[in-house]
This record gives structure tokens, sequence and C-alpha cells, in this order.
């Protein structure tokens, strides 16, 4: 990573940068190849991305950062680390509660983080000039290979990043700018033979090494998916009912990670396992209420409460059938629908 000398601004920047609170900072030229490009059409055209449709209509601006930018020359890769306090397959153990991914137990890390990269940009432009843009994963700007450039990770085999000092537990943020910046070396891959995070799918969603089916992935299926999930893919979501963790949590490098220093990235104590019965009972304002400043929030509460009657019906607690039974006339038609499934399969029904 950055080190440099005091002729160097990535020096300073960096050192500016972790005074903000991130974890890690690399620099990238956008005048490197972006094989990236390939990936993304291979992905598309072979329908890996399911209902996803936005990544169709905006391929053209994620093909290359300059694409979406024309005037950018450089990129600020940051980093900030939001390691568990436990591994989070322990999670997975107790079937009357709720598993949620890492990620979505705190505050929604666009807040905590965009401030921050807003007034690191400002800071660029005063010292050295030239124009910024930030970023922060709502913009089609393909953030985990421009980190594996600026040399912040790479880009395992389940093609999320991985890092040698926080392993699977970074999140990213970029600057773009027309000044042409001095750069990191790229990150060089270090899965080895290892295969972890392939074999632990529990829906088998990697077609091979470093390429993802995403219709088949737990996370796309309880957070982007909207309608009823699969019947196939319901019993393999077990009491997961926010994204997925596993092919994270299994990687080798997270020996070398860290739990979050960013107090606003702790995990909320009331998402730590929550009772499936509390959740399957909300309504729209309750749901609203308990996850303001979340990013539980944006898939709303009825695929949300989908969700959680799915892992009602594979928790094998016949305690809970009655919490099922009272959303079988729910107002919502893909509510009812996961309600159903979930008092026929704890009935025994083969579903």
């Amino acid at each position: 990573m950055t080190t440099s000398t005091s002729e160097d601004p990535r020096a300073l920047i960096a050192g500016r940068a972790l005074g903000l609170g991130f974890d890690v900072c690399g620099f990238a030229s956008l005048d490197e190849a972006w094989p990236a490009a390939a990936r993304l059409e291979e992905f598309l055209a072979e329908g890996w991305h399911g209902t996803m449709t936005w990544m169709e209509s905006t391929a053209t601006r994620r093909s290359h950062p300059r694409a979406l930018w024309p005037d950018a020359r450089s990129a600020i890769v940051l980093g900030m680390n939001y390691g568990p306090e436990s591994d989070p397959l322990e999670a997975l153990a107790d079937r009357s509660r709720a598993a949620i991914s890492v990620y979505a137990q705190r505050r929604d890390y666009h807040d905590v983080i965009k401030g921050r990269l807003k007034e690191l940009a400002g800071h660029l432009v005063r010292q050295y000039g030239g124009e910024v843009k930030v970023f922060v994963d709502t913009a089609p700007l393909m953030e985990k290979p421009l980190a594996a450039l600026a040399g912040v990770g790479w880009q395992g085999k389940h093609t999320n990043l991985v890092s040698r000092e926080f392993g699977s537990w970074l999140f990213l943020g970029s600057i773009l700018t027309s000044l042409d910046l001095p750069v990191d070396a790229p990150a060089t891959d270090h899965c080895g033979a290892c295969s972890a995070c392939l074999d632990i799918c529990p829906t088998k969603a990697f077609v091979a090494p470093y390429k993802l089916d995403a219709r088949a992935c737990i996370s796309y299926l309880t957070i982007e998916h909207a309608g009823p999930v699969p019947e196939p893919f319901r019993s393999q979501l077990g009491n997961r009912i926010y994204g997925c963790d596993d092919c994270l949590a299994v990687c080798p490098w997270n020996k070398f990670a860290n739990i979050a220093r960013e107090a606003r990235l702790q995990a909320r104590d009331d998402l730590r396992s929550p009772r499936l019965e509390d959740l399957a009972d909300l309504t729209d304002p309750e749901f609203r209420t308990m996850f303001t400043g979340s990013p539980i929030k944006r898939i709303g509460r009825d695929r949300f409460v989908r969700n959680v009657l799915y892992a009602i019906g594979n928790s094998g607690d016949g305690s809970l059938t009655d919490a099922a039974r009272r959303r079988l006339d729910d107002a919502s038609e893909v509510v009812r629908d996961a309600a159903a499934w979930a008092v026929a399969r704890l009935r025994g029904d083969d579903c």
C-alpha cells in the first residue's frame, strides 16, 4: 500500500484518509486496461444478473470509469473495515432466530462513508486542484475491480474483494479526479488452490471460480428479487433473511481481520440474531421505524417479512406455526404465499 516520499501526494492524501476513519487507501491510473468490462459483458450475456435490469441499462457507463466521467485520470479507492465481533456462520445454528448479513446489522455504510469521502475530496482540491467526483456504490462504477487496480485487495473466487489485512470486511468508496496522481501496484491474487468460498455456497451459485450466477445467490434472492423466491431455493435459505455471508466468512484470510473501529459500524444489539416470531409480525410503520438508517429499509416490509416466513418454514420449530398462520391473510400476495409455504413445511408437507 502507499509508502511514499514527501514529494509524493499519496502520503499526504492517505494520511488524511486515515485521519477521517478510513482503514486503507490506494491509488490507480485510469489509463490502465479494464478487463472488468469483458467480465461484465459475459455476466449480462449469460443472464446471471436476473431481474437486476439496471445493470443492463447502465452497462455502457460501467464498461470503464471514463465512460462514466471522460475527464477522470486517476482514482483514489478507500476502504473502511467492518469486521464482525464473531464468526457470522454461528448465527446459522439457531433456526428460530434470524441470520442477517454482517453489513446490514449496522448503520447504512453509505451514510457513514459519503460525508467523509466528500471531506477528503475537498481537501484534495484545495491542496492540488483539479476536479473530483465521489462514489459509494450508488453509481455505475465497478468499485471492486477498481480497488484491485489500486492495490486495496483482489477479487477472490467468490467475486468479492479480499484484503490481506482485513479479510472480507471492507466497505469501499472511490474518488475520481482529473489529476494525474502517482499510483500503487495492483493487488495480486492470493486465493491459490483454495475453494472454500465456492464449496460452502448453499445454492451452488458459482458456475466456476470468479463467476457468479446471481439468480441462485441468497443475497440476490433475499434482497434484489422482489417476487416469490423460486421453490427449489426456499429450503436452502435456512434462517438467512437478509443477505448471506457464507462465502465471505469462510475465507482463510479472515484470520487477519479486525473488529470494526468505527463506532457507527458496530452491530446493533437488536439485529444480532433477532427472534423470527417478532419480525414476522412487523407492520409497515413498525418496519420503517425499526430499520430507519439501516440498509434493510430499502427492500420494504413485504419482501422482508417474506424472507422471515421462509426462515420460519425452515426452522423446524412447530411453535412458530401460529406466527406463519397470522400472515395467511396478509395484504401482500408475496407474504401470503410465503406464509402458506411456511405453514405447509412446518406441518411436514412435501415442499
